[in-house]
């Protein structure tokens, strides 16, 4: 299991809090240290919604204000591939499944 993010995100840092508790193995992946390509994001997209993995309430998209371009389905995907921080954090590989954001009730149905 992989879990994708940065270690300062307060979603983050409850996943990962979560299986430590929870006696579960994972690899973490930092954005800011490894940039996640466009191959990566294609490929959680085949599993995922594009309005699910596009962060559209964070720091970054305001900063940039994409708001005003209102983007579609292929312009989310442009921006996600070029400005990792717009990714709604954690993603999380697990087994043949991608899983975005921190829910305690769900992770408790998946992964326990």
């Amino acid at each position: 299991m992989k879990i994708y993010g940065i270690k300062t995100c307060g979603s983050v840092k409850k996943a990962m809090q979560f299986f430590k508790d929870n006696g579960v193995d994972f690899e973490f992946v930092d954005f800011k240290k490894e940039s996640i390509g466009c191959d990566k994001i294609e490929s959680w997209l085949q599993k995922t919604t594009i309005n699910l993995l596009f962060n559209s309430k964070g720091t970054k998209y305001k900063m940039l204000k994409l708001k005003d371009l209102n983007l579609d389905d292929e312009g989310k995907k442009q921006w996600l591939c070029k400005e990792n921080m717009l990714i709604k954090r954690p993603v999380i590989e697990y087994k043949d499944d991608v899983i975005v954001g921190f829910d305690e009730e769900n992770y408790k149905k998946i992964f326990l």
